[in-house]
């Protein structure tokens, strides 16, 4: 096989510091969130009450003359507010969907008013289990209501209200954030022109119900739990923590990435020595890492009441358990999209969520990503789910 001639065009483009400046061409750049506080009560699915309740976000963009441009970012369950861009100049760490939004991308921000929110339940600002009760003057901590995707659906029409926002443009979102997407396309039909659901399902199966359930005994489990109160004890159930998220993150990557990104490395140690030397894989200190990282930012409470979230998640449930019927209630377009080594959220439970639009009559495009990834591929780079998801999004901008 003979050598590829130089070509230095093609050499220039692949410059790392051009690369780099590209990349920051289509960065939103700086963000920050705001909080928005609302007074009005917010009645929950369980039949209690929020008095009032904060919500913090971030936004992309601009709001068009006639507000019909707007989309909503529904966030997944470690998900927060901020989905693009980065807060400093010496913090270029971007948002967790910055590959998807920003000018020129999939999700332009040149093209639609793009917000992002932590929803209520949450730990990076909004009301939730670290917030404070009015009514005890304490942190909520495992006080804190629970909580269904409709009560989600419900705080973030009161955001669209405070914006101005009458109908988005599109309601798009992975895996919890798709479930929340098809609450928005049931339950507010007439608010919605587009939903984009990715790499979800109409309901949790028993097996993501057994993980989510193995997790949260994890941190239940751990002695500085304290049954939930652990705020009042000054401590931190690092280790629940730690050993649910690595046991998270085990089932959301698929066999060929972890093999890919670490295979049988070693990190410390050596099997030449024989077991009486310490030994220990790349991946085991990966994991070790993530879990450790997740522990000191996330809050235990907050992960059990979202996980219940998503096991009590169940399109069909209130129309006699037929997903046909609950489509039936929406007015909107679809786009579904899977990925084939996604085992947490197989192509199978999206193909169930195409088959019942179909059912109900409803306009759907689907597309199944290949892709070794997983069920983190809807947040990794790819190309063919980068031209899907924007070509679809760019016959949404067309309309608006």
């Amino acid at each position: 096989m003979s050598e590829a001639p130089f070509n230095n065009s093609k050499s220039s483009s692949r410059d790392p510091s051009l690369l780099a400046n590209r990349e920051a061409s289509r960065s939103v750049g700086p963000v920050s969130p705001e909080t928005y506080h609302f007074d009005q009560p917010l009645a929950l699915s369980c039949g209690r009450t929020l008095r009032s309740y904060d919500l913090v976000v971030e936004t992309y963009g601009q709001l068009n003359a006639a507000k019909t441009n707007a989309v909503l970012v529904c966030h997944a369950l470690s998900g927060n507010h901020h989905a693009a861009g980065y807060y400093a100049e010496d913090d270029k760490k971007p948002g967790w969907w910055d590959d998807y939004i920003g000018p020129g991308k999939p999700i332009d921000s040149e093209r639609f008013f793009i917000v992002c929110l932590n929803n209520i339940g949450g730990c990076d600002g909004s009301t939730g289990p670290r917030s404070i009760d009015p009514d005890t003057g304490k942190a909520w901590g495992k006080h804190f209501p629970p909580l269904r995707v409709r009560d989600w659906v419900s705080s973030q029409a009161d955001l669209a209200d405070r914006l101005g926002i009458e109908q988005w443009a599109v309601v798009i979102g992975g895996s919890l954030g798709g479930m929340n997407a098809m609450r928005w396309a049931v339950d507010c039909p007439e608010r919605v022109r587009h939903c984009v659901v990715i790499a979800s399902a109409l309901k949790l199966t028993a097996q993501n119900i057994a993980f989510n359930e193995i997790a949260r005994r994890a941190i239940r489990s751990d002695p500085d739990f304290h049954d939930g109160d652990f705020a009042e004890h000054d401590t931190l159930p690092r280790n629940g923590l730690a050993l649910a998220r690595m046991v998270g993150h085990v089932t959301y990557l698929s066999d060929a990435l972890m093999g890919l990104r670490f295979g049988r490395e070693l990190s410390t140690g050596s099997l030449q020595r024989g077991l009486e030397s310490p030994v220990e894989f790349q991946v085991e200190s990966y994991l070790q890492y993530q879990g450790e990282k997740f522990a000191e930012s996330f809050d235990a409470n907050t992960y059990l009441l979202i996980t219940k979230m998503l096991d009590y998640f169940d399109l069909a449930r209130d129309y006699q358990d037929d997903p046909v019927r609950a489509f039936k209630q929406a007015q909107c377009k679809f786009l579904v999209v899977s990925f084939t080594s996604d085992w947490r959220f197989a192509p199978d439970r999206s193909r169930e969520i195409v088959n019942a639009l179909i059912a109900a009559n409803r306009d759907v495009s689907s597309a199944c990503i290949e892709s070794d990834m997983g069920h983190d591929a809807f947040l990794l780079p790819n190309e063919r789910y980068e031209t899907a998801l924007g070509t679809y999004m760019a016959r949404v901008a067309e309309e608006c």
